[in-house]
């Protein structure tokens, strides 16, 4: 007759510093990457698991294959949106189903400059935006006045215009804004003495 064994339950002392309740985090902005065309899905998953997200999308006129035109909406950073969380919930976002990753360095999430998703966020809809090509290089400007006031980007010329052009670098991803030149200030190198 074998003797059924119970498994040993230790009690682990616990360090009152490490208890800071996790509701205090702060939460900030992170960008979130999905599977190809899921973005709207993945949005809609976290909207039903009460998350803020983040999913910015411009217009376009497309015509189909019958020859008709209708106005598309397409994310303005194909395969990735935004989501409000603090670090300790990034399991439940990783859980949504289409979220490949969230975007960090190596495993950790980084945060993403706040005014850049706030700009974002309230000049969608008075500002057209479009997708730009990721610019690792250009002349640095500075917005001084208007409704982008203080972002820095990078000033790029188009036959009818000018266009700043706000790099998020954390996901490599451009998006670029007409504006009119008396509201961009050049921003001068640094000077290092000799």
């Amino acid at each position: 007759m074998s003797q059924s064994s119970t498994p040993e339950v230790r009690t682990a002392e616990i360090n009152p510093l490490l208890m800071i309740s996790s509701d205090r985090q702060p939460k900030a902005w992170y960008a979130v990457y999905t599977g190809s065309r899921h973005e709207k899905r993945v949005q809609e998953h976290f909207r039903s698991r009460q998350m803020e997200s983040f999913l910015p999308l411009y217009r376009m006129v497309n015509r189909w294959k019958n020859g008709c035109l209708a106005n598309v909406e397409f994310p303005l950073f194909p395969n990735y949106l935004f989501v409000q969380m603090a670090r300790h919930e990034r399991v439940r976002v990783l859980e949504v189903p289409g979220v490949i990753a969230i975007v960090g360095k190596g495993r950790e999430p980084a945060p993403l400059q706040e005014c850049e998703i706030n700009a974002l966020r309230l000049n969608l809809q008075t500002q057209r935006f479009e997708p730009h090509s990721y610019l690792a290089v250009g002349e640095k400007v500075r917005v001084r006045s208007g409704p982008l006031a203080g972002l820095q980007g990078v000033l790029v010329r188009k036959s009818n215009g000018l266009r700043f052009v706000l790099s998020l670098d954390l996901i490599q991803q451009s998006v670029a804004v007409d504006i009119a030149a008396q509201d961009l200030e050049p921003i001068a190198p640094n000077y290092l003495p000799h």
